[in-house]
């Protein structure tokens, strides 16, 4: 097995040679034996162990498992106890996410202040036939199937050639110690009843069946590759990045052949799953949008757009008193009084600091609000102003106006009142300058 995890660090991970290692360990068989494997081949690591108050007095026989495992092997142990439960309780989330929630989080922390290069896992064939269950079950696409990567980001995955029996055997030859989880072996949660029920019956079907599967994994995993070149060769045709997010051509997309299938890899890394909505996006009106965690799709014309959701706060108003020289919050303003003017631009104005009336407010801009656009006659209501404009539904999301006494001193970024200009018997003058 040394020799097996030998060549394969070689053909798979060269990286890792010299590198400063961190190596996630519960106590249990396989992440035991990944630290003497590791040993094995003279790397330089330490190891890192999460208690999570779960089990009582059998969390800290884990963690004194662990350090005795270092103190055997002459290597680092850093440990850390989480209050796992008043996390569920503060995040409503599932005790598998909140324990992956905090152990990534501490193991990143880590890696800053320990400087360690990468975090390896001691994940294996058997979970990852399990993992490709689990998403099979969840109508994942080719990438759920394609099971658990063997490199993401920082996290390097050396075990997953090997089968829990090869680990298991190889831990008994050894004569090593481990601890037994015995929550595995309950059925309350999906993976536990996917390894205790389907893969024994799945595997007996086919005793060479872990073999096969590690196959069709590479294969794959190659099928991914050859996705992965088409999507950047179709990016380059249909995306464009700006200010405002990713926009997707829709005419340049219903050219090409499966279109859905091409819209679900482009969005999938950005959470989207309600897949039969975002195809009717395509042929929707314009302002129609649907959301993910984290971003939103809006149709806007012969364009989707693409953005994160903003902060909370980019909603807040903004209150200016008069004594700030700078704001910098959800807009970002600069405040200065001059002698001279130059000319005006989008990205700075000047004010007759007679007209103002202080205290200054930023908003974001309402239905109905109007101005007198510098420069132009009369008075406009700014959704008339921005539509001459051929401003975008995410571009004017994103307006912000300035007001003095409730009255709009700038349309920020794009233009200022003509109320508030500077003139032959200006006195004082106020240069405001806007950085995007």
């Amino acid at each position: 097995m040394i020799e097996r995890l030998k060549d394969h660090i070689a053909t798979s991970f060269p990286f890792l040679k010299e590198k400063n290692l961190l190596i996630a360990c519960s106590g249990g068989v396989d992440s035991v034996v990944l630290c003497y494997l590791i040993k094995s081949l003279d790397y330089q690591f330490s190891i890192a162990h999460c208690n999570f108050s779960l089990r009582g007095k059998e969390s800290d026989l884990d963690e004194d498992l662990v350090s005795d495992l270092g103190d055997k092997l002459s290597v680092p142990v850093f440990t850390k106890t989480f209050d796992t439960r008043s996390y569920i309780s503060e995040n409503q989330i599932s005790i598998q996410m909140a324990a992956r929630d905090l152990r990534y989080e501490w193991f990143e922390s880590l890696c800053q202040e320990q400087s360690f290069d990468h975090i390896l896992t001691a994940h294996h064939l058997d979970d990852d036939l399990e993992t490709f269950f689990i998403n099979l079950s969840r109508g994942t696409g080719i990438r759920g199937l394609a099971g658990i990567p063997q490199i993401n980001d920082r996290i390097v995955r050396p075990l997953l050639i090997f089968s829990k029996d090869d680990i298991v055997d190889f831990a008994r030859e050894k004569d090593l110690k481990w601890r037994e989880d015995q929550s595995n072996s309950r059925n309350d949660y999906l993976r536990n009843q996917i390894r205790h029920e389907l893969v024994p019956e799945f595997i007996k079907l086919n005793e060479t069946a872990l073999k096969n599967f590690r196959r069709t994994k590479d294969h794959l995993g190659e099928s991914l590759d050859l996705i992965d070149d088409y999507l950047v060769l179709i990016s380059n045709l249909i995306c464009t990045e700006t200010q405002e997010g990713i926009q997707f051509d829709i005419v340049k997309l219903k050219d090409l052949p499966h279109t859905h299938a091409v819209l679900y890899e482009l969005l999938s890394p950005y959470g989207f799953s309600a897949w039969e909505d975002i195809g009717d996006l395509l042929n929707a009106q314009t302002g129609k949008m649907i959301y993910s965690g984290s971003h939103r799709l809006i149709k806007d014309r012969d364009r989707l757009i693409l953005s994160k959701i903003e902060h909370t706060e980019a909603g807040k108003e903004i209150i200016i008193t008069g004594s700030e020289e700078e704001i910098n919050a959800s807009v970002h303003l600069q405040f200065e009084e001059v002698n001279t003017i130059d000319e005006t631009s989008k990205r700075s104005i000047f004010v007759d600091k007679d007209k103002v009336k202080y205290p200054l407010k930023i908003r974001r801009w309402k239905e109905g609000d109007s101005f007198y656009p510098f420069g132009m006659k009369g008075k406009k209501k700014l959704s008339k102003f921005f539509k001459d404009e051929k401003l975008s539904l995410l571009a004017k999301e994103k307006i912000r106006v300035l007001l003095s006494d409730n009255q709009i001193v700038w349309v920020i970024g794009l233009r200022p009142d003509d109320r508030f200009k500077i003139e032959d018997n200006t006195k004082k003058i106020i240069k405001i300058t806007w950085i995007d």
